[in-house]
C-alpha cells in the first residue's frame, strides 16, 4: 500500500515538471532561423551564385566585351556578337569563361552572404535590434561590408574571369593557365590590377543591393503582414536592388574591367582617374563610363533577383531541414 501510495506521489510530481519543461522548447523554436550556422549560409551562397551568374553567363561575357573595347555599344551590336560567337565558336562558346566565374562567384557570394549574416547579427546587437529588421544606417553598412570583404577574399579570380571572357581559347587554355601566364608575364601584382575601383564600386553597390532588398522585404511585411514573401515577390525586389545597386556603381565597373584585361587589349591603364580620362577623351561620358549600362539593365536586375531569391529559399529550406532534425554538415 505504501508502495502504491509512493507510485502515486512520484506520477504527480512529472506533470508538474512537464508543465515548467514545456517551456524552453517553444522558446528555442524562436530562435532556430538565427541557429543557422555559417556554413548553411556559405553553402546557400554558393548555390545561390551560382544559378544566378550561369543563367545570365551570355549577355555578361557579351557586356565584358563592348566594356574593354571602344566599340559603340547598342543592342543590335550586343546581339550581332552573341550571334557571331555562336556561328564562330559553337553554343557552347557563349558560356566561355563561365568556369572561371563559377570558381570566383560561388566563393564570392557564399562569402558575401555568409558576411553579411554575421553583420547583421553584430550590428543587430551593436545598435540593440538582435533578430528585428536593422535600421536604415546599419542596413546599408552591413552591405557594404559583405561586399567589400567578398571582393578582397576572391580578387583574383574576376580577374582570371575577364581576361578569359576577351581572349580567345587559343591564348588561354584554362584558368591555371591564366594565373601562370599572367604571373610569369605580367608579373603576380597583375593579378590585382584594378582592385581599388573593385572596392570603390562594390562599396555602393553592395551597400546599396543589400539595403534595398533588405528595405522592400521590410515595408512587404509590414503592409501584408506575411513575414515571408512569395517567390515572385522576392525575384521582384531582388530585381529593383540589382538595378538601383548596378546603376550607382557602373563607371567604376567599366574601369575595373578596362585595368584589368589592359595586358591583352594592348592598353595601359594604370590609375583609376587615368583611364577615366582616356575613357571619356576617346569615348565620351555616356557611351564609355556608362557603355553595356542597358545591357546590364536587363542581366543586373535578372542576376540579383535570382540570387537573393535562392539563397533565401535555399536558407529557408535549411531551416525546415534543421526543425526536422537533419543537418548538411
Amino acid at each position: 500500500m505504501a508502495h502504491r501510495v509512493h507510485d502515486h506521489h512520484q506520477g504527480g510530481l512529472p506533470v508538474a515538471q512537464t508543465t515548467v519543461l514545456t517551456l524552453p522548447p517553444s522558446s528555442q523554436s524562436k530562435d532556430l532561423r538565427p541557429r543557422l550556422t555559417p556554413v548553411d549560409s556559405l553553402v546557400c551562397g554558393a548555390f545561390a551564385g551560382a544559378v544566378a551568374k550561369t543563367v545570365i553567363a551570355p549577355l555578361d561575357r557579351t557586356k565584358i566585351i563592348f566594356q574593354v573595347s571602344s566599340k559603340r555599344f547598342s543592342a543590335k551590336e550586343a546581339f550581332r556578337v552573341i550571334y557571331c560567337t555562336y556561328m564562330k565558336d559553337g553554343f557552347v562558346s557563349l558560356w566561355r569563361g563561365n568556369s572561371a566565374t563559377m570558381v570566383r562567384v560561388m566563393p564570392y557570394a557564399a562569402i558575401q552572404f555568409c558576411s553579411h549574416e554575421q553583420y547583421k547579427k553584430l550590428l543587430g546587437g551593436r545598435y540593440g535590434f538582435q533578430g528585428k529588421a536593422l535600421p536604415p544606417f546599419p542596413r546599408l553598412l552591413a552591405g557594404s561590408l559583405a561586399g567589400t570583404t567578398a571582393a578582397m577574399l576572391t580578387y583574383p579570380l574576376d580577374m582570371v574571369r575577364a581576361r578569359m571572357a576577351v581572349t580567345a581559347k587559343e591564348m588561354y587554355s584554362n584558368i591555371m593557365h591564366v594565373f601562370v601566364r599572367i604571373s610569369q608575364e605580367e608579373g603576380v601584382k597583375t593579378l590585382y590590377k584594378g582592385f581599388t575601383p573593385t572596392i570603390l564600386g562594390v562599396i555602393p553597390y553592395a551597400g546599396i543591393t543589400f539595403f534595398t532588398y533588405e528595405t522592400l522585404k521590410k515595408l512587404h511585411a509590414e503592409k501584408t503582414k506575411r513575414c515571408q514573401p512569395y517567390p515572385y515577390e522576392r525575384l521582384a525586389f531582388g530585381a529593383c536592388a540589382g538595378l538601383i545597386g548596378q546603376s550607382a556603381s557602373y563607371p567604376l565597373d567599366v574601369v575595373r574591367r578596362r585595368m584589368q584585361t589592359a595586358g591583352v587589349i594592348g592598353s595601359s591603364y594604370v590609375t583609376i582617374m587615368g583611364t577615366m580620362r582616356e575613357i571619356v577623351k576617346q569615348e565620351g561620358v555616356r557611351r564609355g563610363l556608362y557603355k553595356g549600362l542597358s545591357m546590364n539593365w536587363v542581366k543586373g536586375p535578372v542576376a540579383v533577383g535570382i540570387s537573393f531569391t535562392t539563397f533565401d529559399i535555399t536558407h529557408n529550406l535549411l531551416l525546415k531541414l534543421h526543425q526536422m532534425g537533419y543537418s548538411i554538415h
